[in-house]
C-alpha cells in the first residue's frame, strides 16, 4: 500500500513529473541541435548528437551518487541536491561558447537530473511492490510521455522566439515548480530505522547485494540494450528527419506523434500487466522489438530511404513494444531488492545508461545517408535481450 497522505493520482504526477524534466532537458533541445552546434563550434554535424548523449553519461555515473546518499539522508534532501547541480549546469551551458564547456554543462545536467530520475523510482519502490509497483510505473510513464510529445514542438515555438538559450531558461522555470510542489507535498518514503550509515562500504555492499540477485541482473542488462537502441533514435532522430527526409519543420510534430505509440502501449501496460503479469508482456514484446526491424533490414537493406509513411510506421511499431518494456524492465530488475531500492535503483540506471551510451555513439556514427543503421541497431539490441531472456528463463 501507499505510504503518502495525498491521492494515488496526485502521487502519480508528481513522480512522472520528477521524471520529465529528464526527457525535457533532452527533447526540447531537440530543434535546435544545428543553431547550438553553430553556437560552440561544431564542424561535423555527426557531433550534434554529443550534446544529447553526454547528458546520458551524466545520468549514469550522477545515480551512484544519488542513490547511495539516498539511502543514508533520505530521499528528498538528495533531490533538492541533484535540482541545485542542474541549475548550475544550464548556466554553464548558457553562457559557453565551446564545445567542451557545453559538454561540461550537458554531463553535469545529467548528474543533477539523475537524483530525480533514481530517487523517483525509490520512492515508488518504497510505496509500492509486485505487479501493481509495475502497473503504477506505467501509468507513471504515461505521464511522463507527455512531456516528449509536446517538448520538441514547444522546444521549436521558443528558438524561433528567443533563440536556444531560452529553452534552458523554460527548464529552470519548470524544474522549480516541480521542486516546490515536491516540497511542499511528498513526505520523506525512506523509514528512519531503513537508513544507512554512509560510508564507502555502502555502495561496496549494495553492488554485492545487487549482483546476487540475477533477475536484477538480467533485466538491467535487457534495460541497458533496450535503452541503447532507443538512445539512438533520440540522438539522431534529428538528422534523419531533419538532413535526410528534409522535414525540418515537421520534425516536432514527427516526435510527437511517435511518441504518441509509446504512451498508448504504456497505457495499455497499465492494465495488461495485472491479467498477464511483467515477465511474459517482456517475453512477447522483446520479440516483437526484434522482428520489426528485421522485416525493415530485409526489405530496405542496400537501398535508399523508404517514403516517409513506411519509415513512420515502422517507429511506431517499434516504439510501442518500447512502451511495454521500459516500465516493466525496471519493476522486474528492482522487484528482489526492494530492501535497497535506494542503491539498488542507482546500480540498475548506472548500467543501463553506461551500456546505453556507448551503443548510441557508435550506431549513430553510421547513420549518414539513411535510417538501416538505426534498425540494424533496433535488431542487434534485440537479439542480445532475447538471449538474455533464454539464460534467465534457463536458470
Amino acid at each position: 500500500m501507499q505510504k503518502q497522505q495525498q491521492s494515488q493520482l496526485e502521487f502519480i504526477a508528481l513522480m512522472a513529473s520528477l521524471m520529465s524534466l529528464v526527457a525535457l532537458s533532452i527533447d526540447a533541445l531537440l530543434p535546435a541541435l544545428e543553431q547550438i552546434g553553430l553556437s560552440v563550434g561544431i564542424q561535423n554535424s555527426n557531433d550534434n548528437q554529443l550534446l544529447v548523449t553526454m547528458i546520458f553519461l551524466g545520468l549514469g555515473f550522477g545515480q551512484l551518487i544519488s542513490g547511495s546518499l539516498s539511502d543514508s539522508l533520505g530521499r528528498k534532501p538528495v533531490i533538492y541536491y541533484g535540482f541545485a547541480l542542474f541549475v548550475i549546469a544550464s548556466f554553464i551551458c548558457v553562457t559557453t561558447q565551446s564545445l567542451e564547456l557545453m559538454i561540461v554543462g550537458r554531463i553535469l545536467q545529467g548528474i543533477g537530473l539523475s537524483a530525480p530520475r533514481t530517487i523517483s523510482v525509490a520512492i515508488i519502490r518504497d510505496s509500492f511492490s509486485g505487479d501493481y509497483m509495475a502497473k503504477i510505473m506505467s501509468f507513471i510513464v504515461v505521464v511522463f510521455i507527455l512531456v516528449p510529445i509536446v517538448a520538441p514542438a514547444i522546444g521549436k515555438i521558443i528558438l524561433d522566439a528567443y533563440g536556444w538559450r531560452f529553452i534552458f531558461y523554460s527548464q529552470l522555470i519548470y524544474g522549480a515548480v516541480i521542486i516546490t510542489w515536491f516540497w511542499k507535498r511528498q513526505k520523506e518514503t525512506l523509514k528512519a530505522e531503513d537508513k544507512k550509515k554512509l560510508s564507502t562500504r555502502l555502495f561496496i555492499d549494495g553492488t554485492k547485494e545487487f549482483i546476487k540477485h540475477k533477475q536484477a541482473v538480467i533485466f538491467t542488462l535487457i534495460g541497458g540494450f533496450i535503452m541503447g537502441a532507443f538512445m539512438v533514435y533520440l540522438s539522431a532522430s534529428q538528422k534523419i528527419f531533419e538532413e535526410q527526409y528534409l522535414l525540418k519543420e515537421e520534425f516536432p510534430y514527427i516526435f510527437a506523434g511517435l511518441a504518441i505509440s509509446v504512451g498508448l502501449a504504456t497505457f495499455l501496460n497499465g492494465t495488461l500487466v495485472m491479467k498477464y503479469g511483467m515477465l511474459k508482456l517482456v517475453q512477447v514484446f522483446t520479440v516483437l522489438f526484434t522482428l520489426v526491424p528485421l522485416v525493415y533490414i530485409v526489405f530496405f537493406s542496400g537501398k535508399e530511404n523508404p517514403s516517409i509513411y513506411i519509415l513512420l510506421v515502422f517507429c511506431a511499431l517499434q516504439f510501442f513494444s518500447i512502451g511495454f518494456l521500459f516500465g516493466n524492465l525496471r519493476a522486474l530488475a528492482m522487484e528482489p531488492i526492494g530492501h535497497i531500492a535506494g542503491i539498488g535503483s542507482a546500480i540498475n540506471g548506472f548500467i543501463s545508461t553506461i551500456m546505453a551510451v556507448p551503443i548510441a555513439i557508435f550506431i549513430g556514427r553510421y547513420i549518414t545517408t539513411t535510417a538501416l543503421p538505426l534498425f540494424i541497431g533496433f535488431f542487434i539490441c534485440g537479439l542480445v535481450s532475447l538471449f538474455l531472456l533464454f539464460i534467465l528463463k534457463r536458470k
